[in-house]
C-alpha cells in the first residue's frame, strides 16, 4: 500500500520487542531499590515480588488484549479514547505523557550521579550532556539501532545477574546444608504479615514498568497484534523470575542481613557476596543499564508524542513529522532531548513521583479499557468471556487503582495539579479552538496494518 508521507519501519520481530521492554525496565532495578524494597517488605522481598508479579500479570493481560484490538502507536491513550471515550483518552494520554517524557530525565540523572560518583573531578551536568547527545544520536538512526543497543545491555545485566545467583548459591552450599535451596523461608516465616507483604509489593510495582512502553512500538513491528502480546508476556514473566530468583536466594542465604543505608544497600550487598571485584562489575553494569533505559525510554516518548502529533492533538508540523530518511520521529527526538537537559536542575525524587502517578493512572484505565471495548461494546459476554473480559480486567483495575491511593499525599496532589492543567488544555483545545480529538490518523493506520498483516 503506497502512502505520500514517511512512515515508521516495520522492523521488530518478537525478540527485538522483548529487549527494548526489558531494557526500559531495567533487571538491574532490583539492586537500584533494594534497600527501600527490604524495608517496605519487612525484609520478604520474595513473597512481595511475587505479589507484585501477580498485580501487575492482570494489567499485563489487558494491555495484550488492546493491542491486539489497537495496534498502533499510543498505549493506553489509544486504548481509552477508543473503547471509553475520547475526552477521558485524552486525559489517561495526558497522565501517561508524565511517566513517559519524565522517564529519559531519570536515566540520565541517574547515570550523571553514578559517573560523578567515580569520577568526582567531572560535574553531573556533563555526563548528563553527553548522555543526552548520544540518545539522540542513537534514536535518530532508527529502531534496528535501538534494538541492537537494547538487546547487548540486557543480555549484560542478565549474565552479571546470573553471576551473582552462583556467588550467592555457593555461600548458600558452603553452609553445608544443599536442601536449604528448597526453602519456603522467604516465603513463610514467623514473622509474616500480609499487611507488610503488600506494602512491599505496593512498591516493588515500579520494577515491573516498562512492559507497557513496548505497545507505542506497535507500528514499526512485524506483525504487532501477535508480536506485541507475546513479548509482553515474555518482559514481565522474564523479570518476575530474575526478581524473585535474586529475592529468593539473599534471603536464604543470609537471613540476617542488616545495612547501613537503604539508598546504598545493594553495594553492601554486592560488596558482602563478592568482594571488590563483584563491586567493580556491579558499577559498570549499572551504568551500561542506565544508559540503556534512556535509549529505550526515549523511542518510546518520541513515539508517544507521535501519536498525538499526527491528530493534531499537539502541533502536526512538528509532532507528527517522521523524517524520510531514517524512517523516525527526528523532531520529536530533538525535543525530549531539550526536555531532558532539565534533569540538571531537577530532584530524583520528584521525577519519580511523576512517572509513579502516570504510570499507575494508565494501568488502572487500560484494564477498564479492555471490560468496556469486549465486555460492553462487543458484547462478549459467554461465561469464558466474562472472566477474560470482565471479572479478570477488573481484578486488575481494582488492584492497580488501590496502589495508586497508596501513593504519598504530595504525590497525588502533584498527580491531580496535572490532571487540571489537562482539562484547561482540552477545554481550550475544544472549546475556544472548536478543534476536536480525531481518529482519522489512527484510523487510517490501522487498516495499513491489517492490509500488511493479511499480505504477509
Amino acid at each position: 500500500m503506497k502512502t505520500d508521507t514517511p512512515e515508521l519501519k516495520k522492523s521488530l520481530n518478537t525478540f527485538g520487542v522483548v529487549f527494548l521492554g526489558l531494557a526500559w525496565m531495567t533487571p538491574m532495578i532490583f539492586f537500584t531499590v533494594y534497600g527501600v524494597a527490604f524495608e517496605a517488605a519487612g525484609g520478604m522481598l520474595a513473597a512481595a515480588y511475587v505479589v507484585a508479579f501477580i498485580a501487575i500479570f492482570f494489567t499485563a493481560y489487558s494491555y495484550s488484549r488492546m493491542v491486539k484490538a489497537y495496534p498502533i502507536s499510543g498505549s493506553a491513550y489509544t486504548y481509552t479514547k477508543k473503547a471509553v471515550n475520547q475526552k477521558m483518552g485524552f486525559l489517561v494520554g495526558w497522565a501517561l505523557l508524565l511517566d513517559y517524557i519524565v522517564s529519559p530525565i531519570i536515566a540520565c540523572l541517574t547515570f550523571g550521579l553514578f559517573l560523578n560518583a567515580q569520577f568526582p573531578s567531572i560535574p553531573v551536568y556533563v555526563w548528563i550532556i553527553v548522555l543526552n547527545l548520544i540518545l539522540a544520536f542513537v534514536n535518530i538512526i532508527g529502531i534496528k539501532s535501538v534494538a541492537r543497543v537494547s538487546g547487548f545491555s540486557v543480555i549484560f545485566q542478565v549474565i552479571f545477574i546470573v553471576f551473582f545467583c552462583v556467588f550467592v548459591t555457593k555461600d548458600i552450599l558452603t553452609g553445608g546444608d544443599g536442601m536449604a535451596l528448597f526453602s519456603m523461608q522467604p516465603f513463610i516465616s514467623s514473622d509474616f504479615s500480609i499487611g507488610t507483604i503488600f506494602s512491599g509489593a505496593a512498591l516493588i510495582c515500579f520494577c515491573f514498568l516498562g512492559f507497557d512502553a513496548v505497545t507505542t512500538m506497535a507500528e514499526e513491528t512485524v506483525n504487532p497484534r501477535k508480536t506485541i502480546p507475546r513479548a509482553i508476556f515474555l518482559i514481565v514473566c522474564i523479570a518476575a523470575v530474575l526478581y524473585i530468583t535474586i529475592a529468593y536466594l539473599t534471603e536464604i542465604a543470609y537471613p540476617d542481613f542488616t545495612f547501613v543505608n537503604s539508598n546504598t544497600a545493594s553495594a553492601e550487598l554486592i560488596q558482602m557476596v563478592g568482594g571488590n571485584l563483584l563491586s567493580a562489575i556491579f558499577t559498570t553494569v549499572l551504568i551500561v543499564a542506565t544508559f540503556t533505559q534512556g535509549v529505550s525510554s526515549v523511542t518510546s516518548v518520541t513515539r508517544f508524542l507521535l501519536a498525538l502529533g499526527r491528530e493534531s492533538i499537539l502541533p502536526n508540523k512538528v509532532f507528527g513529522y517522521i523524517h524520510p530518511k531514517f524512517k523516525t520521529p527526528v523532531l520529536n527526538i530533538v525535543f525530549v532531548t531539550i526536555i531532558s537537559f532539565f534533569s540538571i536542575a531537577i530532584d530524583l525524587d520528584t521525577a519519580v513521583t511523576f512517572v509513579s502517578f502516570g504510570a499507575l493512572t494508565a494501568f488502572t484505565f487500560v484494564n477498564i479499557s479492555v471490560i468496556a471495548h469486549y465486555y460492553v461494546r462487543q458484547k462478549q459476554r459467554s461465561f469464558k468471556e466474562t472472566f477474560l473480559y470482565l471479572i479478570f480486567p477488573l481484578v486488575g483495575a481494582c488492584f492497580i487503582g488501590w496502589l495508586l491511593t497508596l501513593l504519598e499525599k504530595q504525590t497525588l496532589l502533584i498527580g491531580i495539579g496535572w490532571i487540571v492543567l489537562g482539562f484547561v488544555y482540552l477545554g481550550i483545545r475544544t472549546v475556544v479552538l472548536k478543534k476536536p480529538v480525531t481518529d482519522l490518523v489512527e484510523d487510517k493506520v490501522a487498516i495499513r496494518n491489517q492490509l500488511t498483516e493479511k499480505s504477509m
